[in-house]
């Protein structure tokens, strides 16, 4: 008879495994504009019956998500726009028409004018964004304001003193970020039905984006401490094998 041991062994093994693929997402996208770094932990399952009292399964969780701001980096495209508030977020609509939110500000515009983040629609102060064909330079002021440029601007620096008209606001919402639920397309969502308003103290900075904040060293360091722990875990299930078969062994031998 396998030893119980093995089968507590065999939990932390899986668990260890499964914290590990938190740990190689984040590395995955320490690039990721806006990326915000998932915490793993494990926590104690107590073991319910008689006798079991002294024995615990060990079982990985996710408990939040690191909210520390990321370093901005200026790249100089008019559509990358960077927030400068902790606590305030981008409003994005997905395809199946949920609105979401994100730090992500690495926009661009499709071919029917609308501004974008991927497969998800900008939202401005009504709905989507819609940037006229036109336009060649656009100036987004630190509030969220989206401003046409004048035709023949050449340069993202001249554009910042050229004449302009208001096109839209982005709309940037303050958020309590452990409020928000992250989900599978790694964009945010707020729990119930009322959804943020829009908040005129967000500040945000054109032609910059916000990078992910994952460590890589820590991450790496992460990830070989998950790697020795899920190896001493697979020993404890050897060792307990090896004792199984010792003890029947013996079984054995007394019944001869």
């Amino acid at each position: 008879m396998l030893d119980r041991s093995a089968y507590i062994s065999m939990t932390g093994a899986k668990q260890s495994m499964l914290q590990l693929a938190t740990t190689t997402n984040n590395l995955a996208n320490a690039q990721t504009p806006g990326f915000r770094e998932m915490f793993a932990a494990f926590r104690a399952a107590p073991i319910e019956g008689q006798g079991a009292s002294s024995r615990a399964f060990v079982v990985d969780t996710t408990p939040g998500t690191d909210f520390t701001p990321g370093p901005i980096q200026t790249t100089s495209n008019p559509l990358d726009v960077a927030i400068q508030t902790r606590d305030g977020f981008f409003a994005v609509r997905r395809p199946d028409g949920s609105v979401a939110y994100t730090k992500n500000g690495r926009f661009n515009i499709d071919e029917k004018g609308v501004l974008r983040l991927g497969d998800n629609v900008v939202l401005g102060q009504e709905d989507a964004i819609n940037i006229p064909d036109s336009i060649k330079q656009i100036s987004i002021s630190d509030d969220g304001y989206i401003s046409s440029q004048m035709i023949g601007v050449t340069t993202f620096d001249e554009a910042a003193n050229t004449p302009f008209d208001e096109i839209d606001q982005l709309r940037l919402v303050k958020i309590n970020p452990s409020t928000l639920i992250r989900s599978a397309d790694g964009l945010f969502d707020v729990p119930g039905m009322l959804q943020p308003k829009a908040d005129e103290t967000i500040r945000v900075k054109q032609g910059a984006v916000e990078l992910s904040n994952v460590n890589p060293t820590t991450a790496m360091v992460q990830m070989i401490e998950q790697n020795r722990m899920f190896d001493l875990n697979m020993r404890f299930i050897q060792s307990a094998d090896q004792n199984a078969k010792s003890a029947n062994s013996l079984m054995s031998l007394s019944r001869g």
